[in-house]
């Protein structure tokens, strides 16, 4: 018991770090899921997340059975301020297609995306819930803050070059797209909810509108799953998809994970599933808590109207190694 405690203690002294800064303890990569968090990976923090999938689909009214494989890579980088985020996903897709009468081959990027994520409001700045080391079930109470969520925006642009077989027109267009992200903290951060409302390819012809929705749950220290609902609609391709799977925790800078898609439709229905790694560097980050920790110790120095004589402290150092 003794040793349970130790260890929740020390969890418990460690979370309010997610609070007063962007970066956290352990990784936070937005993978297996497809949605956005509402949260940076922190200022000077470079993070990569990287899979591979295979994909199989099937149009009853086309009549035609597809099968492949593709790879996806997002960096993400956190510059000038904490709640800063740049953001680069590529993927790149290769597919086989046979009808009745042909076959053919389809291979060309999917998605090539540079944009910036920026936090607007964090419900837990300078908030700090005071932990109850004797008690588990206290510190993981339902509390109303818990309905409040982070909220981000995210704006970027899609490049796509000519005669791409995966976008509508033949010819290579820039265009925009936007969205709305909020995520909340649930069961003391054990649930972690997340939406994503987007507008896509604003500019072109076929705009294209959706939703993501993602619940997440850490079983342990190691282990967490997910459970995702995405949505989208354009005169050119709309869906419902569904989504599950799991990361692993190798250390405090490495995820693995694994999940599986389908949707509800045949036309076409489609099933894909992959692996993914997550990495991240933070040699070059510097710690917010501890300025703030300081902040507060300088500010009740002030308000009990003791200011430190630094000088006497020192002398005081010295006096005690004479």
């Amino acid at each position: 018991m003794l040793k349970i405690k130790k260890l929740l203690f020390t969890a418990l002294f460690f979370t309010p770090q997610i609070f007063f800064a962007q970066y956290t303890d352990v990784i936070n990569s937005n993978r297996p899921g497809e949605s956005m968090s509402a949260y940076s990976v922190g200022k000077s923090v470079i993070q990569g997340e990287i899979g591979v999938y295979g994909i199989k689909e099937k149009h009853n009214l086309l009549d035609y059975d597809a099968s492949g494989f593709g790879t996806d890579l997002s960096i993400r980088y956190g510059a000038f301020l904490e709640q800063l985020e740049f953001v680069l996903d590529v993927q790149y897709q290769m597919e086989n297609f046979d009808t009745p009468y042909t076959s053919y081959k389809k291979n060309n990027f999917r998605q090539t995306l540079l944009g910036a994520k920026y936090l607007i409001y964090d419900p837990y700045k300078n908030y700090k819930r005071e932990a109850n080391i004797y008690s588990y079930k206290a510190n993981r109470n339902f509390q109303w803050r818990e309905l409040i969520p982070a909220v981000s925006v995210f704006a970027g642009a899609n490049f796509v070059g000519a005669d791409n077989p995966y976008y509508f027109s033949p010819d290579g267009a820039i265009s925009p797209k936007v969205s709305l992200i909020t995520q909340n903290l649930l069961g003391g951060g054990s649930w972690v909810f997340v939406t994503n409302i987007f507008a896509d390819y604003i500019s072109t012809d076929y705009p294209s509108y959706g939703y993501i929705l993602t619940l997440t749950h850490g079983f342990n220290d190691r282990w967490s799953g997910f459970v995702e609902n995405q949505g989208f609609k354009s005169d050119f391709y709309s869906d419902a998809i569904i989504r599950g799977g799991a990361a692993f925790l190798l250390s405090s800078n490495m995820q693995v994970d694994t999940s599986i898609s389908t949707n509800f439709k045949n036309t076409p229905s489609v099933l894909y599933g992959g692996v993914g790694f997550s990495w991240r560097y933070d040699g070059w980050y510097k710690e917010k808590v501890i300025e703030y920790k300081n902040k507060e110790r300088a500010k009740k120095n002030i308000d009990n109207k003791k200011p430190i004589d630094y000088q006497e402290k020192e002398r005081k150092r010295k006096a005690k190694y004479e």
